[in-house]
């Protein structure tokens, strides 16, 4: 038997297996506007129309929760969730995931701060001293996390990161850009918090799922399809719908039309 009729078999075999006890794909994700976020009672965001989009192409029915992120990573490692989506690699959970290897979306780390104690900082070197809100469970790379030359303060959603710098409760808040400045714009706080030229770091998010009898083989399947995917116009539609944001410079509070379209 040819390789691939071997590998369409086996994905066929596994789709079969789930609608057979009924059984859907239970994927975990945080709340990460633009990429995936409720709005009214909908999910929506770019890597969750996405995901949905290829998923449907491929038979997989999925049962979607939005929890914290720390709670997403505790539901993998306990087998309560099949999966993550907008998470991104690390060696360490390479035994417990396996990863496509199209990505969704790239992420680009910066900081915020309030304009009226102002941070612009260039260099990590700049946070001597200084309180950096974060998230429990985000990757933000070796050099941030490893630094002892700041202090790190979690906080339990972004939402909450902005309001506290808003009180003077943390120096900066560290999030992808397109977060920030879809938060900034949903708190109402344009005007009032700006972005430092500093990018601590870029990854890229994936749909994960746990390892498991035909799992390999979605997510080959899976990659295919997304790679297929993101060639054609109902992609760019999605892109241009929440690819394009506009972003505070941090030196002169301008505004800076970011590139529109894929991540």
């Amino acid at each position: 038997m040819p390789v691939i009729l071997k590998l369409l078999t086996a994905v066929l075999f596994t789709l079969l297996s789930l609608s057979a006890f009924g059984e859907k794909l239970r994927i975990v994700t945080e709340p990460w506007a633009p990429y995936v976020y409720e709005d009214q009672g909908t999910m929506r965001g770019l890597d969750f129309e996405t995901t949905v989009a290829v998923f449907q192409r491929l038979g997989v029915e999925v049962e979607w929760q939005f929890l914290p992120w720390k709670r997403c990573l505790a539901m993998l490692d306990q087998g309560h969730a099949d999966g993550a989506l907008d998470i991104f690699h690390s060696p360490d959970r390479d035994a417990l995931l396996l990863y496509p290897s199209e990505p969704l979306s790239d992420v680009e780390f910066v900081l915020f701060y309030a304009n009226n104690r102002p941070h612009p900082v260039e260099t990590l070197d700049d946070l001597r001293g200084l309180t950096i809100g974060t998230s429990p469970g985000y990757l933000y790379g070796d050099a941030f996390s490893e630094s002892s030359l700041f202090s790190r303060e979690p906080a339990p959603s972004h939402e909450a990161n902005f309001g506290k710098l808003s009180l003077g409760r943390i120096d900066l808040l560290i999030t992808d850009r397109r977060v920030g400045q879809h938060v900034i714009k949903a708190l109402g706080l344009e005007g009032e918090v700006s972005q430092a030229p500093l990018v601590v770091s870029r990854q890229q998010q994936f749909l994960a799922v746990r390892r498991g009898a035909g799992m390999d083989l979605l997510v080959q399947r899976f990659a295919a399809e997304l790679k297929r995917f993101k060639q054609e116009p109902a992609y760019a539609t999605l892109s241009a719908k929440y690819g394009g944001i506009q972003a505070i410079t941090a030196s002169e509070h301008t505004v800076e039309q970011q590139e529109s379209g894929a991540p």
